[in-house]
């Protein structure tokens, strides 16, 4: 007669920071609630259940009820909490003394709440590095779940293996996704006889699945679902027996060693380390998390504000982000509330009254060339080379990235345009050949050199050479960057340096990500000496003063320059995935406007013409 089937049942539920209440209630009462009120019913079923520390202080403060009936059944034996990161982390690509802050964070609080210390460690997308053992046993976590997917890719058998690194072990669970596909179509007793008909011989098997999808029935009730699944589970009885992976664990002998490849549980998706590395959005991220690691780092002899900026920063490191190049797209939400978390960060790093402007070369993309940091009390503005742009404006007061967009925009992202071209829309200028046949020079994909870096001053002067290989190739632009207290300060000087007249449109591109599309979210005015503001939309006609009413952030932006100019104003959508162009299909997804002044110049071989553009930001 062949052994039981060894059955870990787990429940696994996540909302990311910065979601707002809807999602996490439909969370609660699709999934959470369902599963463990009817569990509840079943005493000799037993599950194990990871839910992230952002969720469970949800349910703790909205409803706490759901607790009691988990508390029982720890008490009873019958449910075992896995632990993980507080903030459901992508694990791989955060420093080492995040994943060990955020373990004993969700570790802590979940000892706190139900009296008991977890034995294992949830991988958040089963994002896998090997490295990952040696952390997670240092915070006692003896076991894990990864995919049978992963299990294959490292040529291991069904059952679990030991994982080391450093001299740690961990234990890791295969999770049979094929079983969880099919609970969505069959119900559970079908599905396990028929796993139990193929596996054929006598030796004992485990399976791990954690189903969240299931067959509702004619009526679509989740209740009747997961009702139904236990009430057909404990009808298995006769071959299978539900397990707690701790209590199991202390049973196991002779396991398979594996090194398991740096994966995730789809076949379709990148490591996380290659995703932030090929995706600018997640890349920026990335860095902004590294870079605000070592500011907290410089923080001494003061552990609770170094663990308060901690805490900040690990609201930052959701794995939502860091998987998907649809996720960030669509979740620009959550990219700003996690700027916003690593904002605050570096905030609570600022020592009040000992804060001193700067400005910092610092390779702050990781790519092994240095940007330029200027970090003023209220505005962070960080340049890089390519372009010469800003690639990231914050504006502190707020906790506020005006750069948080998709595409890798920037701010300042110059171009040269034929005399007589349209700018009627970002869309005409932003590709190579440009709409409608026209022929640009664009200079935001040009590396600028470095001429100065007064850091006394705080002052960074960039130069864009000419060159023969492009468009108006003979142009020289020159341009400075000043940050003083709530202002960003850019001069221009654009130089014929052929020998031939040159006519063009000079067309400097300021994207601003705004937190929303619309009047409820922003408001444009031109603004004249001794008139009243003038709302505006679209085409700029004679303009050299611009108001920007961010309605949410109750900021006010402020663009002049010292000559008129013409221009648009446009929202920004998102494209589709990297490098495609495609647009997304069936809905717009807002991230930015776009603000592009155009000045007609006519420039005689050795002349040159001069402007300058101050933003201010003030609330």
């Amino acid at each position: 007669m062949s052994a039981k089937i060894k059955l870990i049942l787990g429940s696994h539920a996540h909302v990311p920071y910065g979601s707002n209440n809807a999602e996490f209630e439909n969370v609660y009462m699709n999934l959470m609630r369902p599963f463990i009120t009817s569990l509840y019913k079943y005493p000799r079923i037993q599950v194990a259940l990871h839910y992230s520390g952002v969720l469970l202080h949800w349910v703790e403060r909205s409803h706490p009820e759901l607790f009691m009936l988990i508390d029982d059944m720890i008490a009873r034996k019958q449910a075992e909490i896995i632990g993980g990161g507080f903030y459901e982390p992508m694990l791989p690509i955060i420093l080492l003394q995040d994943k060990i802050g955020q373990i004993e964070l969700l570790t802590t609080y979940i000892r706190k709440q139900f009296g008991k210390r977890p034995q294992g460690c949830w991988i958040p997308g089963y994002a896998w590095e090997q490295g990952l053992v040696s952390p997670l046993a240092s915070c006692g976590m003896g076991y894990t779940f990864l995919s049978k997917r992963q299990f294959d890719l490292a040529g291991g058998n069904d059952g679990p293996c030991i994982c080391e690194d450093q001299g740690k072990l961990i234990t890791v669970f295969p999770v049979f996704r094929s079983i969880e596909e099919e609970l969505a179509k069959k119900n559970i007793f079908t599905v396990l006889k028929d796993f139990d008909s193929k596996r054929g011989g006598s030796g004992e098997k485990i399976v791990s699945i954690f189903p969240c999808t299931l067959d509702t029935g004619p009526d679509g009730s989740v209740d009747w679902a997961w009702g139904n699944f236990f009430d057909e589970l404990s009808n298995c009885e006769s071959f299978v027996e539900t397990v707690n992976p701790g209590k199991l664990l202390k049973s196991l002998k002779g396991m398979q060693k594996l090194c398991i490849p740096d994966s995730t549980c789809n076949a379709d998706s990148v490591p996380p380390r290659r995703f932030v590395t090929v995706n600018p959005e997640a890349g920026g991220l990335y860095s902004k998390m590294v870079f605000t690691n070592v500011l907290i780092n410089q923080i001494r002899g003061d552990k609770s504000r170094k663990l308060s900026a901690h805490e900040e920063l690990w609201k930052a490191q959701g794995a939502a982000l860091f998987c998907s190049t649809d996720k960030n797209y669509h979740n620009h939400i959550l990219r700003n509330a996690a700027y916003t978390a690593l904002l605050s960060a570096e905030q609570v790093t600022r020592e009040k009254g000992k804060f001193a402007p700067s400005l910092v070369p610092f390779d702050f993309n990781l790519d092994g060339v240095e940007e330029w940091l200027f970090q003023d009390a209220k505005i962070n503005c960080y340049v890089q080379s390519i372009g010469g742009g800003v690639f990231e404006l914050d504006y502190q007061p707020k906790a506020w990235n005006y750069l948080d967009t998709c595409g890798g925009r920037l701010a300042f992202a110059d171009r040269l345009l034929p005399k007589d071209a349209p700018v009627e829309s970002p869309d005409n200028v932003t590709a190579e050949g440009a709409a409608a046949g026209l022929t640009a020079r664009l200079c935001y994909k040009e590396r600028y050199d470095l001429v100065e870096l007064d850091k006394v001053r705080r002052k960074l002067r960039l130069i864009l050479p000419q060159s023969r290989a492009v468009p108006f190739g003979s142009i020289e632009i020159e341009k400075s960057y000043q940050v003083k207290k709530d202002s960003v300060h850019v001069s221009y000087a654009i130089s014929n340096k052929g020998p031939a007249l040159e006519y063009f449109q000079f067309a400097p591109q300021i994207d601003l990500a705004l937190p929303g599309e619309g009047e409820n979210f922003s408001r444009f005015y031109i603004c004249k000496s001794g008139a009243a503001d003038a709302p505006v939309s679209g085409l700029l006609r004679d303009a050299d003063c611009l108001k920007i009413h961010d309605i949410r952030n109750e900021v006010q932006i402020t663009l002049s320059s010292n000559k008129p100019f013409d221009g648009q104003i446009a929202p920004v959508y998102a494209v589709g995935p990297v490098n495609t162009g495609e647009p997304v299909v069936g809905e717009k997804l807002y991230q930015a406007y776009c603000v592009m002044p155009a000045f007609p110049l006519t420039l005689e071989a050795g002349q040159s013409w001069e402007t300058e553009f101050t933003l201010k930001f003030s609330h």
